[in-house]
Parts: structure tokens; sequence; C-alpha cells
């Protein structure tokens, strides 16, 4: 009997540390530096000021907000995503906001269950962007956000609830849950996703992993161009490889369009540092997803 209490007491004591090492790997992986309370909530982000800003300067710089999919963090999403690397060359601020739960994730649909969600991550949106630019010195002109997979969905719900906060968007592996018929129209969007996405099919409809009903992506393409004023017509200016890039012609000023096609690309990140590829799938390394968006970003802000 003593023998089974001594066995019983090891194997707790290694469950225990076990589990205490699992929660402080995940602490330093899972690191912010920055919170507000939001909603009556303690939210947090992740804050990256290249060494180039100047707080005594008059000229105003503009803010990424870039969105982890779900069960990513936001560390993870500035691995992934490289946007540091690029905003220490242009001289811009980058966030990366923290999804709540675990995994962590974001909130982009009303349901029965969760009717207030989506006004909560709205909110929550809305106060980062209120604290960034009282503590910088924020273009309000210039503010960018994109995100992957559950992110690029947020950054989708942003663009249709904050139109008059959010200068642009983009979208790489995008879950677009949110109805178009909510959408005001307006924000110029840049989209990629991978035909060989397993996660997100890029055909739509349901995936291995999620049961829900997610779009043609093309077609949802389509429709939002429709939400800027575009018309249906399409200009291909990259066809190389396993991309292909389209831009939708017509559209509202400063409202342009643009969507990229990764014939073998995966639930990934292009130009980005790979997932794991047994997951994700393939992360092609032809183009490159933050230059592109960024200098499509910075082309329609200089049009309106």
């Amino acid at each position: 009997m003593k023998n089974l209490l001594k066995v019983i007491f090891l194997f707790s004591l290694v469950v225990g540390l076990v589990l205490l090492l699992g929660f402080i790997v995940w602490n330093i992986l899972d690191r912010t530096n920055g919170s507000l309370v939001s909603s009556g909530e303690k939210r947090e982000y992740l804050l990256y000021v290249p060494e180039s800003y100047d707080p005594t300067s008059t000229q105003n710089v503009p803010l990424v907000i870039n969105i982890h999919g779900f069960s990513q963090w936001p560390a993870n999403q500035a691995n992934v995503s490289q946007w540091n690397q690029l905003a220490d060359e242009e001289g811009f601020i980058v966030v990366y906001p923290s999804g709540l739960g675990f995994p962590k994730r974001w909130r982009v649909t009303r349901t029965a269950e969760d009717p207030t969600a989506v006004d909560i991550e709205l909110q929550y949106f809305r106060d980062l962007m209120d604290k960034l630019s009282t503590e910088y010195a924020i273009d309000p002109e210039r503010i960018y956000v994109n995100g992957l997979s559950n992110g690029g969905g947020m950054s989708l719900r942003l663009a249709c609830s904050l139109s008059d906060r959010v200068a642009a968007i983009g979208g790489v592996a995008g879950t677009y849950l949110v109805d178009l018929d909510e959408c005001p129209g307006g924000v110029p969007g840049i989209f990629f996703h991978g035909q060989a996405d397993k996660i997100v099919p890029y055909e739509g409809g349901p995936s291995g992993l999620f049961p829900v009903e997610f779009p043609n992506i093309p077609t949802f393409i389509k429709d939002y161009a429709q939400l800027n004023g575009c018309d249906a017509n399409e200009t291909v200016f990259l066809d190389k490889d396993h991309v292909r890039g389209v831009r939708y012609e017509g559209c509202d000023p400063g409202a342009d369009v643009v969507f990229y096609t990764i014939s073998d690309g995966g639930h990934t990140w292009p130009g980005g540092k790979p997932l794991p590829e047994r997951i994700t799938g393939k992360t092609t390394q032809e183009i490159n997803a933050t230059r592109l968006m960024w200098e499509f970003f910075l082309e329609q802000t200089e049009k309106r």
C-alpha cells in the first residue's frame, strides 16, 4: 500500500511539474508588452516601435495592425509575417493584438449564444487605436489592418464596422464569414489565398478541421470589389510559376481590390516564416505578402 501511495505521489508530482513547465513555456512564447482595459476585460498586445521613431518629430507615422489567426498568438504572428523588419526599413509602428480564449481566437460573427461578442472585439480595436494614438504620433489617415486566417476575417470585420478608421486591409488565407451586406464599402483590400489550402478551402465549404460554410474565395473577392464600386472586369498583372495576381478595374478612387492566388500554397503567409507544413501546407517564397501589402497600402492612400 505504501509503495502504491508513493507511485501515485510521484506520478502526481511529475504531472504537476509538466503542467508548470508548460505554463512557463507558454508564457515565454506568448509574450506581450502592452495592455489596456476594454469592455471591462484586460486585453493585451505586442507593440513594435522602430528605432527610427522620433517622438519629438511633427511627422505622423503609419500604424500597421497585424492580427494573428486561430490558435496563434502575437509573437508567433510577428515571426510569421515579418512586419518588424519592414517597419525598421520604412519607419512605421506595428502592433499585434491578442485574441481571447484558449486557443486564442477572434469573434467576428454574431451568434445567439454570444450576441455582444463582436461589439466587444470592435471596442477593443477602437480602444487600442485610441491608446496608441495618444502615446505615439499616429497618422489617423494611415491605419492599416491585416491578418492571417481568423485574423484575416477580423480584418474584414474592421473594414466593415470601422471603415471610418481603417485606411486599407489585407487578408491571407482569411476566414471571411462577415455578411458583406453589413459593409458600407470603400476600404481598399489586398488578398492572398492558396488553392492547396485544406483549412480554409479556396473553393469554399467546410474543411476537415472546421465544419463551417466558408465562402468561395474568388466569388467573395469579386463581391468585395463590387462593394468598392469596381466593375466585374479584372486585369491579370502577374501570371508566373505558381502565382496569379489580378486587379479589379473601375473601383472608387483609393478603393482598389487586388487578389493573389497561389496554386500550390497552403494555409500560410506568402514570403513569411513557414508554419508546420504537415498541418498548414506549403509556404511559397515566390512573393512576399507583407511587402506587397505595404506597397498597396501606400498606393491607395496616395490615390485619395
